[in-house]
């Protein structure tokens, strides 16, 4: 039988009893304290009824409690016992508890998919409300506006004051970052449940601007690379048979025979010689010339590992000083665990290039300095390479990191474009400052 039906019929027996009792004693006048102590066991009987019978919408009641609240942890089973119809509810119950909690847990994960997604993303992205409280923001959007934290748009007045403005903005907008830095600002606004959200969209296109042109650089290299090989090679090899057929053939025969071939022609097959032989050299000089550029359009991509800035001067230093022992190279370092993740014989080759050519420009000079500096500025690690020397002008400046474009009487002009093409493949900058007269820094941005 249905405990739950046997627990309401002894109850309400049980209270009809002592409401006889205490009727029957005081038609007999019995004494004052049977009565009493009657009447107090019949009201704990009734409060004990009236919580048995609405243990049903306590119950109820705690399990719309535990849904408005997400406390999905509770269970219901304690009074599985009163019968089938109790043991089915609270097994209803603890079944949609499960699947709550089962669609919890996959909001969840989806929305830590999601999350993982927008902080891997190479473009910034960042939400927020009408208040201008920021809901969320990338690693990428932070790198981009080189700040580490950002919780309202109030937070960019110190650093990018006029950012707020330009993310009110429907219409995608430019935005300057610095001196080489440049983002493209994209703002969407959406409702969310009636709250109006705005998304905005960062995307470094100074950056990707220089990658564009430095691949039309080395398809225009390639070409021309080819084409000028395909040209110049036979015509040196052409120039050396002929020459070899001039000193086989012909100087013999004008030596072994002086009174048969005139002098004019003697004359004539020396010319022809020295034509021969400054043409293949020639040639083979251009050659030369044209296969240096061959690193520029072939760099291997790097191999990445943890690399001691301290270690990285200290083994620059020692390779570049036997080659300029009247200038005075110096180096500092923030922090002796300062380190970064590159390709450590192509931030060699960066490092030894940009000195050189610090170097070069103060041939001649007194006192000649270069200082190789590393800081840790926010999530940026930077080497600047300082010298001394006569500078550059503005406009120079403007056009050394184009491939072929050199400032110096010999050179082939690649070596700055080199240099950057292997810190745009490190994901960083290399960028210059110079005042003429006072010297140069050039700045690599990790």
């Amino acid at each position: 039988m249905n405990r739950f039906a046997i627990g309401i019929a002894w109850r309400i027996l049980g209270v009809v009893a002592l409401a006889s009792a205490i009727t029957y004693f005081r038609i007999q006048d019995a004494n004052g304290l049977v009565i009493f102590s009657l009447g107090v066991l019949g009201i704990i009987l009734t409060v004990n009824l009236y919580r048995f019978v609405t243990s049903l919408n306590r119950k109820l009641t705690r399990f719309l409690e535990s849904v408005r609240y997400s406390d999905f942890a509770v269970a219901f089973r304690a009074d599985s016992n009163l019968g089938p119809s109790f043991y089915e509810l609270n097994d209803q119950f603890n079944e949609v508890l499960d699947a709550f909690r089962q669609a919890r847990a996959e909001k969840e994960a989806n929305l830590h998919y999601v999350n993982t997604i927008v902080q891997h993303v190479s473009v910034g992205l960042m939400t927020f409300d009408a208040a201008g409280q920021v809901e969320l923001v990338n690693q990428t959007a932070l790198r981009l506006l080189g700040i580490y934290r950002l919780r309202t748009l109030n937070d960019l007045n110190p650093t990018h004051p006029d950012l707020r403005t330009t993310t009110a903005s429907p219409v995608p907008t430019s935005y300057q970052t610095g001196a080489d830095g440049e983002l493209s600002v994209r703002c969407t606004a959406v409702r969310l449940r009636g709250r109006l959200v705005t998304v905005v969209s960062m995307q470094n296109i100074r950056t990707e601007l220089q990658q564009r042109e430095l691949d039309a650089w080395q398809n225009l290299t390639k070409v021309l690379r080819h084409e000028i090989m395909n040209s110049i090679t036979p015509i040196v090899s052409l120039a050396g048979t002929m020459r070899d057929i001039v000193e086989a053939d012909l100087i013999p025969l004008a030596t072994e025979q002086p009174g048969v071939i005139p002098n004019y022609v003697n004359e004539s097959v020396a010319d022809l010689h020295d034509a021969l032989m400054t043409i293949q050299q020639r040639g083979a000089g251009i050659m030369q010339f044209v296969d240096a550029y061959r690193n520029f359009t072939t760099i291997p991509q790097p191999i990445f590992a943890d690399v001691s800035i301290e270690q990285l001067l200290r083994n620059v230093v020692q390779l570049v000083q036997p080659y300029a022992p009247k200038c005075l190279i110096t180096t500092s370092v923030g922090s002796p665990n300062l380190a970064i993740r590159a390709d450590v014989s192509q931030m060699e080759q960066v490092l030894l290039n940009l000195i050189k050519n610090a170097i070069e420009s103060m041939n001649g000079m007194d006192n000649p300095h270069v200082q190789l500096e590393a800081i840790s500025e926010g999530p940026h690690v930077i080497i600047r390479v300082t010298d001394n020397g006569p500078g550059i002008e503005p406009e120079a400046l403007e056009q050394i990191f184009i491939p072929f474009y050199t400032t110096k009487k010999t050179g082939s002009g690649i070596g700055l474009s080199l240099s950057r093409q292997i810190m745009q493949l490190h994901g960083g900058k290399l960028t210059a400052e110079s005042t003429p007269g006072q010297g140069s820094t050039f700045s690599l941005t990790f």
